[in-house]
């Protein structure tokens, strides 16, 4: 079942349009499978769950963290603590992590987007 998160449309920035079935919409643009998603670009992220990820899952976003304050974390359809080292790791670039299941992380970004904070998520594919 596909979700529609907003029809909100901000100039020049990816805004989550709608999510479910295993992809991501962007606008006019899909994409299946996990992504990683700035204000200007978004990116296939090949995890398919949390427990596939460690810190080098998050390198993209560490190499933006001049452009990137906030990073959220979309779980997949549930939570888990997230391990201690991801927040130390992303920490020492500025970077501040915040777990919430994908649906959240997908309205949490549009808002701040919209709000133009810098803001990155990491998206698991529902």
């Amino acid at each position: 079942m596909s979700l529609e998160v907003s029809p909100l449309v901000a100039e020049g920035r990816k805004i989550v349009t709608s999510y479910g079935d295993g992809l991501f919409r962007f606008g006019e643009e899909t994409v299946t499978g996990s992504v990683l998603l700035f204000p200007k670009n978004v990116y296939s992220w090949p995890y398919a769950s949390i427990d596939q990820l460690d810190v080098d899952a998050f390198k993209r976003v560490i190499d933006a963290s001049d452009e990137i304050d906030i990073l959220l974390l979309g779980m997949g359809s549930g939570m888990k603590p997230l391990p201690t080292e991801w927040r130390i790791a992303l920490r020492k670039y500025g970077i501040v992590i915040e777990p919430m299941d994908t649906g959240a992380a997908c309205r949490t970004y549009n808002v701040l987007v919209s709000e133009a904070r810098r803001v990155a998520a990491a998206l698991i594919a529902v």
